[in-house]
């Protein structure tokens, strides 16, 4: 089965014509080559940008010579209204003290502790979902996965559900500013003096400010509690009682605003993103539905049986190769090197695809199709080995990354356990990029019973 795939540009177009594609959707902006090459130039007169698909060259940048490669302040341009100074957008020393700090709360015992609430939550959409599956209804279902999302992330961080009245406020204040917010803005693509005030739309900055002072006052509840003694053990407890092994510090109030910022942009955005392509590609292969529906049935429900759910992963993995939600990375040379013979000046811009990579011709066998059975293959290992990096890779590799990987297998096993889903006819989704990889106007799905009475009961 192939799904839907954007369109490609032609491979010549104008700087201009390039830069309105680029900002409306980077996907449908790029030339079909890409697929097929290891590495390209672009240039501009303002930047030179080098993509690169070679795996030896994708390792150079992430895990070889990571310092020589830090994140690029071009891209990040258009997120600080929201994240700040968060461990996304930052380098060096800042970064390395930022992960000192965060990475403890998302090792494997953490995440273990934070199942409970993730199946809290999971139970909690399976419940939503099924409601309108007992009308026969269409939904669209990328509302419903980053509802999902979201309440997953509200119970870990701050256990409290996504009903929420602040947790409600936040939620709908990220859909707005997900809309308002396109990936690059003016100050991504020419230079920009760092005097010069930033070339933001009205709404995102309106709508980033209104996001960051609802955290600022969750974080400073949450430090009350501490300070009490009475604060609930869960991720932003253990972020905010954590200090820096090295120097001894925590995180300041409006650190930690950062932090909480990115934890849900990227723990939300990104899992809701590959909660509902995961839905949708096994709405158009039933009989993957079925293997995943059946593992649901058979699931026991406790942390360690998150193993038994093989195919539910596989199918999760390969929903992350064919749609990763963070279509693209960039990196910038800091100082002068060579890839493939050819220079590559300081200030590059290094282009790191996941979507190009995951979908490469000459890496991947059957590219483009929806095969969730090839990651029980050699060669499907092999090229996951050298050509998959849906939550980067080398020492920036998303710490949340084990999170994400449970928290979509679950919400997937629970959603499908005792609900059916099949495509909505006349309403393919087309992919498109912003922030993450979502479809220009939206998922929709139908959604009944399973005809399972026993299975629609543990509903």
């Amino acid at each position: 089965m192939i799904p839907p795939k954007p369109a490609a540009r032609p491979d010549r177009v104008s700087l201009w014509r390039h830069a309105r594609l680029f900002r409306a959707d980077i996907l449908s902006a790029q030339p079909a080559k890409l697929y097929r090459a290891w590495m390209a130039e672009f240039r501009t007169p303002f930047f030179r940008s080098f993509l690169v698909n070679q795996p030896a060259l994708v390792d150079l940048v992430l895990k070889e010579r990571p310092g020589e490669f830090p994140k690029s302040d071009r891209v990040s341009e258009g997120l600080r209204p929201l994240l700040g100074q968060s461990v996304f957008v930052t380098n060096g020393e800042t970064w390395r003290r930022q992960r000192r700090i965060i990475d403890p709360a998302f090792e494997g015992g953490r995440l273990r502790e934070t199942y409970p609430a993730m199946l809290d939550a999971a139970d909690a959409a399976a419940r939503r979902l099924a409601r309108a599956a007992r009308q026969g209804a269409e939904v669209e279902i990328e509302e419903i996965a980053s509802h999902a999302a979201a309440d997953v992330i509200f119970r870990t961080l701050f256990s409290i559900p996504i009903e929420d009245s602040v947790a409600q406020a936040v939620f709908h204040e990220f859909r707005t500013y997900q809309r308002s917010q396109p990936i690059l803005n003016l100050a991504a693509l020419v230079p920009w003096p760092r005097w010069l005030p930033r070339p933001h739309r009205r709404a995102t900055r309106a709508s980033a400010a209104r996001i960051r002072a609802l955290i600022a006052g969750m974080t400073a509840r949450r430090q009350a509690q501490i300070d009490a003694g009475t604060a609930p053990d869960d991720l932003a407890t253990k972020i905010m009682t954590t200090r820096d092994p090295e120097t001894g510090a925590r995180f300041s109030e409006s650190e930690m605003v950062d932090q909480v910022a990115i934890f849900f942009l990227a723990g939300h955005e990104t899992s809701a993103s590959a909660l509902a392509w995961a839905l949708y590609l096994l709405a158009r292969a039933p009989e993957w539905q079925d293997r995943v529906a059946a593992e649901a049935r058979a699931f026991g429900g406790g942390f360690s049986d998150l193993s038994t759910l093989r195919d539910t992963r596989d199918v999760f993995r390969e929903t992350l190769r064919l749609y990763p939600p963070v279509p693209m990375m960039v990196r910038a040379a800091a100082r002068d090197t060579v890839f493939r013979d050819r220079p590559v000046p300081r200030g590059a811009q290094i282009v790191l695809s996941p979507w190009h990579l995951h979908r490469h011709e000459r890496l991947w066998a059957d590219a483009d199709a929806f095969d969730p059975g090839r990651w029980s293959t050699d060669a499907g290992r092999a090229s996951a080995r050298c050509a998959y990096m849906p939550f980067s890779a080398g020492p920036r590799v998303c710490t949340g990354a084990g999170f994400a990987m449970a928290e979509g297998v679950l919400l997937l096993a629970r959603l499908l356990r005792g609900l059916h889903v099949a495509p909505v006819e006349g309403r393919e989704p087309v992919p498109q990029a912003h922030l993450t990889v979502r479809a220009r106007d939206g998922i929709w799905l139908r959604v009944t019973p399973r005809g399972n009475a026993s299975a629609n009961a543990r509903v």
